[in-house]
Order: structure tokens, then sequence, then C-alpha cells
């Protein structure tokens, strides 16, 4: 009884020195004017922001929202304001060099250093724990290659494609004009211009700022088909046939769906389409636009191998592909099938992992949907190797590739050529405030706002973009020559290690099943059996 009676006179003490404070405040404003009235108006400089403050404190007593601030008037507000510094403050005072999410200091610093051409070296050995379980290493040979002169490129075309395109090893991923500023798409096709690599347009549409500075161009087309949209929202083949046509157009990739949210549609709000976005995409300006979760042009695997052959029909002959974060291997194959029956195929395919970046999508999708990328790309080559179709189809592999290291291992697990977004973000000044989808980039960088994104020099940034990406496929040349390796076809899977626990470590030929050249059409294997006799080419079923 007598807790109970302490607890209630305890309460009761709470709002009593609520009130007070509220009261002692507004006693002092009321003195303060009553003070610049009568003496001298230099007294408004206190009782103005003491008034600011009653008044303050007043709102959070009586407003209904927040209960902190109801319970906590005025010191409330510092818990909001901490709350907002968090990530800042996680980021230059808490975070060691190697353990920040969604990319390290280590890594922002190693771009950040080669997009200004110093040298990305650090004194004293690795501050990694390299006997933590699940950690990686790349084998150096005793017989170490020179370095090659020259990178090597892709090419890019399979038997049906009359236009092929030598890809670059690392190259922009995909990153619309509406999420980024223009400031940026200017930087970044000037980048890949002046350094001879690709650009993803991303699925927002094709934007003077991805044509202006003749930089190379994957089209991407989304489930909005913006830009080769009709008005109900359908594809619309005679604008995707004009667009197509543009010079700097050397690929067009169909997005399936995208490594962080794979399977839903993304929006952007009324207020970003202004008129430049909204003819860009060919979208009602100031209405709110939503992609839909799937595409209107197939329903089936055989309906996907159909569309994507008239894509490259209808773009000249150019290569076509599509990008897809990889969920269920018992659907690639059904794509697999359809090629075989089809007697088509893509020339590309972009598999997307789920570690990779967004401008916003719901968390529970960015942590629990879709297959991270090393996964997703062996699941797509061995699918390739074994139906005989992976000499004419080529692999791009992006998300989180940042590094030449990462660059190696993305090469070794199944992948041509990568594709870089985050890290390109970087380059051009990215500092991961991660407000993306606030329209506040503190930098520019992914913005419509004017003022901010003027902070973007795109004469500087693009110069660092073209740095970035030399020094870092460099780097990845490096390594493969350290490996006794002077072309990345010679990479293979036992040149990769892995700690599987703290005694043992096995390689990537050990740890995952490999298949050869045609044959999941001779014998499945036992652990391809089941998913390759119930892919259906006429339906997508788990």
């Amino acid at each position: 009884m007598r807790a109970r009676i302490d607890r209630r006179t305890s309460g009761h003490t709470h709002d009593v020195l609520k009130i007070l404070l509220v009261v002692l405040l507004g006693s002092l404003a009321v003195a303060g004017s009553v003070t610049a009235v009568l003496v001298s108006p230099w007294w408004w400089a206190a009782a103005c922001p003491l008034l600011v403050i009653a008044l303050v404190a007043v709102h959070d007593l009586v407003q209904r929202r927040h209960s902190v601030l109801r319970n906590y008037p005025l010191l409330g507000h510092l818990r909001f304001a901490l709350e907002a510094l968090r990530p800042e403050l996680q980021q230059y005072f808490i975070e060691r060099n190697f353990d920040g999410r969604p990319f390290d200091r280590d890594t922002r610093s190693i771009v950040y250093e080669r997009a200004k051409g110093t040298d990305a070296e650090e004194p004293f050995g690795t501050e990694l724990d390299l006997y933590r379980t699940g950690s990686e290493f790349l084998t150096p040979s005793m017989a170490p290659r020179s370095v090659r002169a020259e990178a090597p490129r892709v090419r890019i075309g399979g038997p049906e494609c009359t236009r092929p395109y030598d890809m670059a090893l690392l190259n922009v991923s995909a990153m619309s004009f509406g999420s980024l500023s223009a400031n940026a798409v200017l930087a970044l096709n000037t980048g890949a211009q002046l350094g001879g690599f690709a650009h993803d347009t991303g699925e927002g549409g094709l934007s003077e700022y991805h044509l202006r500075p003749g930089g190379d161009l994957v089209w991407e087309i989304g489930t909005g088909y913006f830009g080769c949209r009709t008005d109900d929202g359908d594809f619309d083949e005679r604008q995707f046939a004009e667009k197509a046509a543009h010079q700097q157009v050397k690929c067009v990739s169909l997005k399936i769906s995208q490594g962080a949210k794979p399977g839903i549609g993304g929006v952007l709000p009324g207020a970003k389409v202004n008129a430049e976005i909204a003819a860009v995409r060919g979208v009602p300006q100031g209405e709110t636009v939503i992609s839909p979760p799937f595409h209107r042009v197939y329903s089936t695997p055989r309906e996907l191998v159909r569309f994507l052959a008239r894509m490259r029909e209808l773009a000249g002959g150019k290569p076509v592909g599509f990008k897809l974060c990889v969920g269920s291997r018992r659907e690639f194959l059904a794509v697999c099938k359809a090629m075989l029956e089809e007697g088509s195929a893509p020339d590309f395919i972009i598999v997307d992992g789920a570690e990779g970046g967004t401008g916003a999508a719901p968390l529970e999708f960015a942590d629990n949907v879709g297959l991270p990328l090393g996964e997703g790309l062996m699941a797509v080559h061995n699918a390739l190797v074994g139906v005989g179709l992976r000499d004419r189809i080529r692999i791009g592999a992006s998300g989180k590739v940042a590094t030449g290291g990462d660059l190696v291992k993305r090469l070794l697990q199944g992948a041509d050529y990568t594709n870089s977004a985050r890290a390109m973000m970087f380059a051009i000044g990215c500092i991961q405030a991660q407000r993306c989808h606030t329209n506040a980039c503190p930098v520019g960088v992914a913005t419509q706002d004017e003022r901010r994104a003027r902070a973007v020099d795109v004469p500087d940034k693009s110069q660092r973009v073209r740095r970035y990406q030399q020094a870092t496929v460099k780097s990845a040349l490096q390594i493969m020559a350290a490996m006794g390796v002077d072309d990345p076809r010679g990479l293979r899977p036992h040149m990769l290690l892995q700690r599987v626990n703290p005694h043992t470590v096995r390689s990537y030929a050990e740890l995952h099943h490999w298949l050869t050249p045609g044959q999941l059409l001779a014998s499945a294997p036992t652990s391809w059996a089941a998913d390759w006799k119930a892919a259906d080419p006429d339906r997508f079923t788990h």
C-alpha cells in the first residue's frame, strides 16, 4: 500500500514540476516583455526567446501525438535531436573502419581516394579478423603474371544480335533521373564517356542528361515502361524503337526485379514529378507515379523469351537482356527451357543481389527477400552451363561491387562483368547519409532540389568517376596477375577460399556444385533434378 502511495505521490510531483516549469518560463517571458517596454527595447532579445520556449512547453503538454514530449516538455526534444543525428554520430565517432553498414569506412575511403587520384594504400596490415567464419580469400600464385597494360572487354551479342557491344569490366549500374539529380546523371555519363565504359539509365526513362555527354548507355525498361509507354501504361513499340535507335544506346535491358526490393513496384511522389521528369517518363505532371510489381508484356517464361526477341528486333539488332534478383531457381530454369524450345535467348542477364541499394525500399524486403549476389550469380551461371547456353549469354553482376577484390570475386562466381551504383555515387560525392528518399541529400546527388544539386560540379565529378573506374579495374587486373591469371576467363572456383569454421578452409570448387556444359539436358544431378523436372516453360511456379 505504501509503495502504491509513493508511486502516486511521485506522479503528482512530476506533474506539478512540469506545470511549475511552464509557469516559470511564462513569468520570465512576461517580466522580460514588461522590462522591454518600460526600461529598454534591448530586453526583447531575452523576452522573445523565453516567450517562444514557454509556448513550446505549453504545446508539448497539451499535444497528444508524442508521449515523450507530453511527459518531458522541452527536454523531450533533445531525444528527437539525438535520434536525427544518430547516423552521423555512429558513422563519424563510433563505428570502426571495417564494421560500418552498408559500406564500411575502409571501402568508402578507397573509393574516395581512387576518385581523387590519390594512393589507396594502408600501413601496418589488415584490421580484419581473418579467422572469422565466413572470411574469404583469393589465392595468390607462386608464378604471378605481368599486369595487362589494357583492360579486357566483354563482347555482348549472341547469334541473333547484329550489333554487338564490348562491355567494360566495371560500369555504372542502374540509377534513374528522378532518383538522382540532373547534375549527378551528367557527371556519371560524362565519366563513362571519358573512361569508355557503360552507364545504365535505370528505369526512369532516357533523359537529355543521359544523352547529352555522349557516354555509352544501357537503356533499362521497367514495369512502368517509362519513356516508351502508352497513356494507359502499356509498352509502346513505336516510342521504344525511336529511342533505342539513339547512337548512345548500346544495349537494352528489361528489368524484371531489383535486388533491394524484388517483387514490388516503385513509387515516385507527385511532388517530385516536375515538368521535366513528367516529360522524360511520359506521365502526368504532379501526379504520383506507381510502377506495378509485374510486367504487362509477358506472364509466362515463353512469353518473356518472345518479348526479348521482339525488343531486339525493334532495337535494330542491338543486344537485349534482362535484370533480376534471383529467387526461385525453378523459375529461372523454366526460362532456360523456354529459351531452348523457342530457339531464342537474351544476349545478357544482369544478376542483382539482395544486398543491392535503392533510394527507398521497405525494410522487410531489403532484409529478407531475394538471394544475395554470390548465390544468385552461381545459380544463373550453373543453370546456363547446364542447358548449354552459357557461351552465348553474358552475365553481369550488380550489387555492392566497390573494389578490385569485389570485382574479381564476382568473376569467380560466374559473372563476365560488373556494375556498381553506390560506389559510383561515392565517386561523385555521396557520404552515405542515407537520406536518398527525403529529397534532402546533403551533397546534391540523390535529390531534385536544385539548390542542393548545385553542389555536384559536373566537370570535377565526371573526372572522379573516370579515375575511380579505371583504378578499380586496374586493381582487379593486379589481383588476377598475382593469382597467375592474365585474363578473366582464366579464373576458376578453386581460386576463392572461404573459412567454414575456425579450423577449416574450403574452396568454392568444394563448397558448391558446378555443372558441366549440357549436364541438365543429359542427366540432371540429384541437387538439381527436382527443380529441373518441375520447371515449366509455360508458367512461373515455385
